[in-house]
């Protein structure tokens, strides 16, 4: 890097060309988009069997490339931008010194040398003193030394002219430096030459984010992240302030942060949660390829003591050892992740909405916040959290209650809005005997809990204030309790389903208004009489008794009917056991939509 290069470099032609490329990423988005939400979901009304399968699977390819695109055209964007800006920097340094070499009437060499010219005594008595040239360094001690040459020289011009040059010298090292910093990483921004997304080029995209965001510091520094530990409505604020390049700069290089930051667009979040599905299911699956199987031969029968028993397999104990752990973990994430493009797959299917991805990470138990239609436009709201052994692997099953409750619901009323949500946002306990017991796992998840619920309310835009029903399922009944227990619940209903207790001992300790608080027990259910001892409420402020569920009745709630209900076409069924209270066509699942489209006359009471 020189400085008639940098001179007339114009980084404002980089800028130019990232709002191209931005420009690019914004319409395979939107085609995107269009191919799954339009396309796709309208074959299913025209094709079925095998014709339907070929068709979705090509339309799939088609939306994968989009998506690819999309990811690319992002991260270009934003190398490119982040380029300008550390040139410009650079470039202004460098326009600066210039300007101070006019100024100062010293010249500036093309090689950024700097010459000076000669200087009468300050006596105003003698020969002139002798003019010169100095090249700029930027090591400290070559520019103490030159400091101190220049002290010992009468002519004041030197020590201006060395200044001037050391800048100049400054300039064209950071130049260079952002130049080779950014070169290789804009570099292997390229695709392959075919139509085919495999898991290596969403691995390698991952490795292009990582690069660009390596490179990038000083450029997302510039722009300012969200503040530390920030409401929804701080984060709003923040995103609002945004540029659109600035936001694509934070949704190509950041997307992990963007995806789970409440009170931003749901748009904005699904679309940063689906770059990190997509590259996190190829990263997984690339792992997971490179695992062997576990041995065919897992267990083997051994004779102790003159009885038989079963055991594993020394073979099978050896690959436990040494690849189990991952190997199940992969495994279940990767279950997860299909269970989501499942559902994303399935829209239109039975007229469900789009679903936005409003949270995810496959880290440990894993998260998922899978929502069917847009919240931050829906009339009325209800946001499910699931309960023991609830995981990334097994939410497929969590997420399927909340289509199926935006069915019902929307069936009941097709002229509103309804937006039901699979929250799985915590740590559940994940051994029924072991964890379940404990409150913590409750009580460590309300925050996240009600900060969702916060940033509902901040990224909804209308029309007017949205109905919003808390729902919880087993375990989950007790986080939503002790979420209103320590602050504010954000809810206008509450739904609890086979509810082994909510920690407090009244419905009108839920947080909700007098009369919202609705709960179901079906038959056979053994749920809450477990949990009574350990999770139940007390009511010793009000004189009352203790471990009290919110089946009983001195606990104040709804008791909703689970029986079966009417018959010939509008008949339902009955739920049994503990976990029937979603499935389709049962009265519990009807009242539940009653309750969430806010029809509160038309629940059935428990006999």
């Amino acid at each position: 890097m020189d400085l008639t290069t940098l001179k007339a470099l114009k980084p404002a032609a980089f800028e130019r060309a990232a709002d191209g490329y931005r420009a690019t990423g914004d319409m395979a988005a939107t085609a995107k988009d269009h191919v799954d939400n339009v396309v796709a979901a309208g074959l299913r009304k025209s094709l079925n069997g095998l014709a339907l399968d070929a068709a979705a699977e090509e339309l799939s390819r088609l939306s994968a490339n989009f998506h690819y695109t999309q990811i690319e055209c992002g991260l270009i964007s934003t190398a490119l931008n982040g380029f300008a800006h550390d040139m410009e920097a650079a470039r202004n340094k460098l326009l600066s010194a210039l300007d101070d070499a006019t100024a100062l009437k010293v010249t500036v060499n093309s090689d950024g040398s700097v010459a000076y010219p000669e200087a009468q005594p300050k006596s105003g008595a003698g020969p002139p003193l002798r003019g010169g040239t100095v090249g700029g360094v930027t090591d400290p001690t070559a520019q103490a030394v030159g400091r101190q040459s220049a002290l010992l020289d009468p002519n004041p011009h030197h020590g201006e002219a060395l200044a001037v040059a050391d800048r100049i010298a400054a300039a064209l090292k950071e130049a260079a430096q952002a130049d080779a910093k950014w070169a290789p990483r804009i570099r292997a921004l390229r695709a392959d030459d075919d139509l085919a997304v495999s898991s290596q080029d969403l691995k390698d995209a991952q490795s292009d984010m990582r690069g660009v965001l390596d490179a990038g510091k000083e450029y997302l520094d510039s722009i300012g992240g969200p503040p530390k530990d920030a409401t929804p409505q701080q984060n709003a604020e923040w995103w609002k302030g945004l540029t659109p390049e600035e936001r694509e700069a934070y949704l190509s290089a950041r997307p992990e942060l963007i995806g789970g930051l409440d009170g931003l667009p749901a748009e904005a979040r699904d679309e940063a949660n689906r770059i990190v599905l997509a590259e996190k299911k190829a990263e997984y699956g690339i792992r997971l390829d490179a695992h062997p199987e576990p041995p065919a031969d897992e267990w083997t029968w051994i004779n102790a003591g003159g009885r038989a028993s079963r055991v594993h397999t020394d073979a099978w104990m050896d690959w436990d050892r040494k690849y189990g752990d991952e190997y199940r973990h992969l495994s279940a994430s990767l279950a997860g992740m299909e269970a989501i493009e499942t559902r994303f797959a399935d829209t239109g299917k039975e007229g469900l909405p789009e679903a936005y991805l409003l949270g995810f990470s496959p880290e440990g138990n894993g998260r998922a916040i899978i929502a069917n239609g847009n919240p931050d436009t829906a009339q009325h709201q209800a946001v499910y959290v699931p309960g023991t052994t609830s995981n990334l692997g097994g939410a497929g099953g969590d997420i399927n209650r909340m289509t199926e409750l935006w069915r019902q619901a929307s069936s009941e009323a097709p002229d509103v809005s309804v937006s039901t949500i699979t929250w799985l946002g915590y740590d559940a306990p994940q051994n029924i005997v072991t964890d379940s017991p404990f409150e913590h796992y409750a009580y460590d998840g309300a925050p996240a809990y009600r900060q969702f619920m916060d940033g509902l309310d901040t990224s909804h835009g209308g029309p007017g204030e949205p109905h919003r029903t808390a729902i919880g399922h087993s375990y989950g009944t007790t986080l939503i309790g002790a979420a209103a227990e320590t602050g504010d619940l954000r809810a206008d209903d509450v739904i609890l389903a086979g509810s082994p207790g909510v920690k407090v001992g009244s419905a009108e300790e839920m947080d909700v208004p007098k009369g919202h608080v609705w709960n179901e027990e079906a038959e056979g259910d053994a749920v809450p009489e477990i949990g009574r001892w350990g999770h139940g409420g007390s009511q010793w402020k009000l004189g009352g008794g203790t471990f009290l569920l919110p089946s009983d009745k001195g606990f104040g709630a709804n008791q909703m009917n689970t029986h079966p209900e009417g018959s010939g076409p509008d008949a339902t069924t009955g739920s049994e056991g503990h976990s029937e209270y979603w499935n389709r066509g049962t009265t519990a699942l009807k009242n539940q939509a009653l309750v969430v489209i806010g029809r509160h006359g038309n629940v059935t009471a428990a006999p």
